[in-house]
């Protein structure tokens, strides 16, 4: 017999019953009933009830263990009686009655239990991480983690990718975050960078003829942490293709995502390929977001003309951009509700407040008993004309604003904005658009989920297309580009060589082919079609401020490689933390990670980041310099 297990803890069955056997793991649970010691003993596996009696020769041996003590049990399979199998435990059918005990390893008092699902503060479970990864939900989370990760490769490889892996070590690129630096020893005062990803290294790799390739790529921001995004590392599925068009990119992808969300979902609907594909600026106008979650039913509407009217006296929305939020079902709502909305736009978004009007329904019985105002709107918009009214039912509006509003202006927002008696309309207005678009879109995401409109059980995707190659920087007051510096614009060559300064509505105005995935209001990636030429990228940096000898010098090996002959390509980068977030449906990437940091950027279990001695420093040429204290 193995010195350890026979079996796992997860194995055993009723055909079992009868084998002699050994397990070895952590004790799980501890019960005594008086007359008998149950230990539930686990591993990676699964979990197996062992059982002994207080008269065999091994219960002083198996009395000492407790929660987290490394045990080997050996003994034989017992079916357990009808009346206490447990149906929830894929072993509960059987269980192990103990012939022999030995204690493999103590463990002291825990720091956290390891038994039950009760959360305990974060720097406690990041410090104890190994103790956190032995308890059920992340544990599960993590080898759910490596499933996923296995899934895609094969779907990669199935698709005719090959993986290649590219260097860790290398220079610094404006990918958008801080650099990692690492300090060379050989080459006193230079520094190389940790890739914020393989974005270089991918295009390459298509120069040098390999057509389509892969990577499960480790990359390092040094940026601050948030829900979605770890704070120094994170993993994607790095991907680039020669000879695409975007289409052809996203052919490729949708297969790998859907599939791998659809073997993983355990009932939950995902989005059949083809994806919706969303202009930008209809995202931004539709959802107020460039990652617009799909289950969210609410789409925002422009009344911006509306207010602009003559005979609309609402002066605050005067010569702004305003957006309407609809609000299904909200006129239930008490005024508090109301209230706590616009407390909320004041507070959390900086908003002067948010405006809102509530529609009711109300009847007339004769078209003469119409108001003319919406007797004449209805005719103008071809509902019907008034000499054919008969029991007519039209929209009155209440609230704050309505009071400032014509009948027919009223009307004319239930139209466009597509509410009807029962619902509640805000709006969010603003002199620059795209503040007016931010406020409206978190207006509809704090709507969704207060109204309960967001179903759970959906996976809904989606590609963003169409980007804005530029955009101006109000507080520097220059062009920059609005998402990845290396994608190749919507614009004719001779003339995008062609342009300068003084054409900066058409260079504000240019899209580029770029585009993210985004699934559940959670961005995936972002990718696009690369810019292949050389001429065209140099003119794309000096366009964002970059001198031409800055860009040759930054990005000299690919701007060499192209010179030699560049294939049309693009690619695109999904990260893996953030799948396996989704499939896991849980809303911190700490909980799918296996040794995240903190909110700080800290490693309490490792003591990371550490101070350097003096040897190291001095063979690295770095004297530290510590910021003053106040």
């Amino acid at each position: 017999m193995h010195a350890y297990r026979t079996h796992t803890c997860g194995e055993l069955r009723k055909r079992d019953v009868g084998s002699h056997v050994r397990l070895s793991g952590w004790v799980n649970r501890r019960r005594d009933h008086g007359g008998l010691l149950f230990i539930d003993l686990r591993d990676h596996y699964g979990i197996t009830q062992c059982v002994i009696e207080p008269d065999a020769a091994a219960f002083a041996e198996a009395d000492k263990a407790r929660s987290e003590w490394v045990l080997t049990l050996t003994g034989k399979v017992m079916a357990r009686s009808d009346d206490t199998i447990n149906s929830d435990m894929p072993t509960g059918e059987v269980e192990l009655r103990i012939k022999e005990a030995v204690v493999q390893s103590v463990a002291q008092e825990l720091p956290i239990p390891v038994f039950g699902d009760l959360d305990y503060p974060e720097d406690t479970r990041l410090k104890y991480r190994f103790l956190d990864l032995r308890r059920e939900r992340l544990h599960e989370n993590v080898a759910l983690r490596s499933k996923v990760i296995s899934s895609i490769r094969r779907r990669m490889i199935e698709q005719g990718f090959t993986e290649f892996q590219t260097p860790i070590l290398t220079a610094s690129s404006p990918e958008g975050a801080r650099d990692f630096l690492v300090p060379s020893r050989l080459h006193p005062g230079k520094f190389y960078a940790l890739p914020q990803a393989p974005q270089q290294f991918k295009q390459l790799i298509m120069v040098a003829g390999f057509d389509r390739y892969f990577q499960i790529a480790p990359c390092f921001r040094d940026e601050d942490a948030r829900a979605d995004r770890s704070p120094g590392e994170f993993y994607q599925l790095d991907l680039e293709m020669s000879f695409v068009t975007q289409d052809d990119v996203f052919a490729a992808v949708e297969p790998v995502l859907h599939g791998v969300f659809e073997e993983f979902a355990e009932g939950r609907s995902v989005s059949p390929a083809p994806f919706p594909r969303i202009a930008y600026d209809e995202a931004m106008l539709k959802y107020g977001v460039d990652k617009p979650d799909l289950r969210n039913p609410i789409v925002i509407a422009d009344v911006t003309d509306v207010f602009a009217r003559a005979d609309v006296a609402f002066k605050a929305f005067k010569e702004k951009t305003v957006r309407a939020i609809p609000a299904p079902g909200a006129a239930a709502q008490p005024r508090s509700w109301f209230d706590k909305m616009d407390g909320w736009a004041r507070s959390d978004m900086g908003a002067p407040g948010l405006g809102y009007i509530v529609f009711e329904e109300e009847a007339v019985n004769t078209p003469d008993s119409i108001p003319a105002a919406i007797a004449n709107a209805m005719e103008t918009h071809g509902v019907a004309k008034k000499s054919e009214l008969k029991h007519l039912r039209f929209l009155r509006g209440k609230g704050p604003i309505a009071k400032f509003l014509t009948e027919e202006a009223i009307q004319e927002l239930a139209r466009l904005a597509n509410v009807k008696a029962g619902d509640a309309l805000f709006f969010s207005a603003d002199a620059k658009k795209n503040r007016a678009a931010l406020l409206a879109g978190a207006a509809r995401t704090r709507l969704g989920r207060e109204l309960g409109l967001i179903p759970e059980g959906q996976f809904k995707f989606c590609w963003i297309v169409d980007f804005p190659m530029y955009e101006w920087n109000e507080d520097e007051k220059k062009i920059e580009f609005s998402h990845n510096p290396f994608s190749m614009p919507q614009y004719d060559r001779e003339k995008f060589l062609a342009l300068d300064a003084k054409d900066r509505d058409a260079i504000l105005g240019m899209k580029a082919y770029q585009y993210d995935i985004v699934c559940n209001g959670i961005e995936l990636s972002s990718g696009a079609i690369r810019n292949h030429d050389p001429d065209v990228m140099l003119k794309a940096f000096e366009i964002a401020g970059y001198a031409r000898e800055e860009t040759e010098r930054k990005f000299a090996g690919m701007l060499n490689a192209f010179r030699y002959g560049a294939p049309p390509h693009g690619g695109t980068a999904p990260g893996i933390d953030r799948i396996v977030m989704l499939i896991a449906g849980v809303e911190n990437l700490r909980e799918v990670t296996m040794f995240p940091m903190n909110q700080q950027a800290q490693d309490l279990m490792m003591n990371a980041p550490s101070e350097a001695s003096l040897k190291q420093l001095r063979e690295l040429h770095i004297r530290v310099v510590l910021p003053e204290t106040k």
